[in-house]
């Protein structure tokens, strides 16, 4: 019963297998590995952009900040939600690594961007002078924070705002398998075909050990890229083992299979907690990641039966419990039986 996070979920064998498989004899290092010339073709096919570049990281942080730093100077801004990753949880590295460029929030419902207080933001922000920071990019979350899922319609709403305004565009896509299993959209049509410049591929909370990929859908940033990976320590030299982990994620489209496992498991879970007397999801669950209230009692029969999860008391108050939930691939439907059973009581 852990649903702290799916970023501790176990490896699947087939990127096990791979890794043993990579394992064997030698390859040329820093990338320039047979393995990776089959992801960057792979990558390139499922996307439908044959011009892309494609490299490799080992970090969802890495993978973001190293791409915000090509689109903003120190001297910029990059507007984001008020609760996306690169503004609560990665310690002021998009800061560090864009050497003085800022982030802006912007709020929305549900972990979403809203259109008007984007327009509200960039008409404050533009005409931009030369006290100011100068508007460079967009970054949106999808998955967001909150479980929500943005649509193609939603992203290119979004983009074509920012790009009406100058501004470039990343997607921080760590859990984007899961954002594009529920929105029955192809990588294409929540990407670069909404306006996106640059994505950040998300592997380690989809089952990977340990790689994401970075997406440039205009390939002019590729040389600058190459030059911060390097400079941000993340040119790996047994590169082979990152390629390999994205090889076998790739296959057999695994990576979209894992995802609508993880998404089914929330759904399981939203509609059994739902179901219970006192049991409020806080916010639509569209992936696999989840907000509830449920009462404290139920709280500590599941506790006490070793489930593992965020404590989010302090959002509800009372004797309800507020949670974050989030469910992987390898989440079973018998786990989450048994955790809403002791919820239940």
């Amino acid at each position: 019963m852990f649903f702290a996070s799916d970023n501790a979920s176990a490896v699947p064998p087939q990127v096990i297998d791979a890794l043993a498989r990579a394992n064997d004899g030698y390859e040329m290092p820093y990338g320039n590995d047979t393995v990776m010339t089959g992801v960057r073709a792979r990558l390139r096919e499922v996307f439908e952009a044959p011009e892309a570049a494609v490299y490799l990281v080992s970090t969802g942080t890495a993978a973001n900040v190293l791409s915000l730093a090509c689109l903003c100077p120190p001297w910029g801004a990059v507007l984001c939600h008020d609760t996306a990753h690169v503004q609560v949880d990665e310690c002021n590295a998009p800061e560090a690594f864009m050497n003085g460029g800022k982030l802006l929030t912007v709020p929305g419902d549900g972990g979403r961007i809203d259109p008007e207080a984007l327009k509200e933001a960039l008409a404050r922000l533009l005409p931009a002078a030369v006290h100011n920071a100068q508007p460079a990019a967009l970054t949106l979350t999808n998955t967001t924070e909150m479980g929500t899922v943005y649509s193609p319609d939603q992203v290119a709403q979004l983009a074509g705002l920012a790009k009406g305004a100058g501004l470039s565009v990343h997607m921080d896509g760590a859990r984007f398998a899961n954002a594009l299993v529920s929105s029955g959209a192809t990588p294409a049509e929540m990407t670069w075909k909404a306006g996106v410049d640059v994505l950040s591929f998300g592997g380690t909370k989809n089952g990977l050990m340990g790689v994401e990929a970075v997406i440039l859908f205009d390939p002019a940033k590729a040389q600058e890229f190459e030059f911060r990976r390097k400079r941000g320590a993340q040119l790996f030299s047994k590169h082979r083992y990152l390629s390999a982990q994205m090889q076998a994620y790739l296959a057999d489209d695994l990576w979209l299979d894992l995802a609508k496992r993880a998404n089914r498991a929330a759904a399981r879970l939203a509609d059994g907690i739902a179901a219970l007397p006192g049991g409020r999801l806080m916010h639509p669950v569209e992936a696999n990641m989840l907000f509830a209230e449920f009462p404290a009692e139920g709280h500590a029969r599941a506790t006490a039966a070793g489930a593992t999860y965020y404590n989010l008391a302090e959002l509800a108050g009372g004797s309800e419990l507020g949670a974050r939930l989030v469910t992987s691939w390898s989440t079973s439907d018998a786990e989450v039986d048994a955790f809403l059973s002791h919820l239940r009581g």
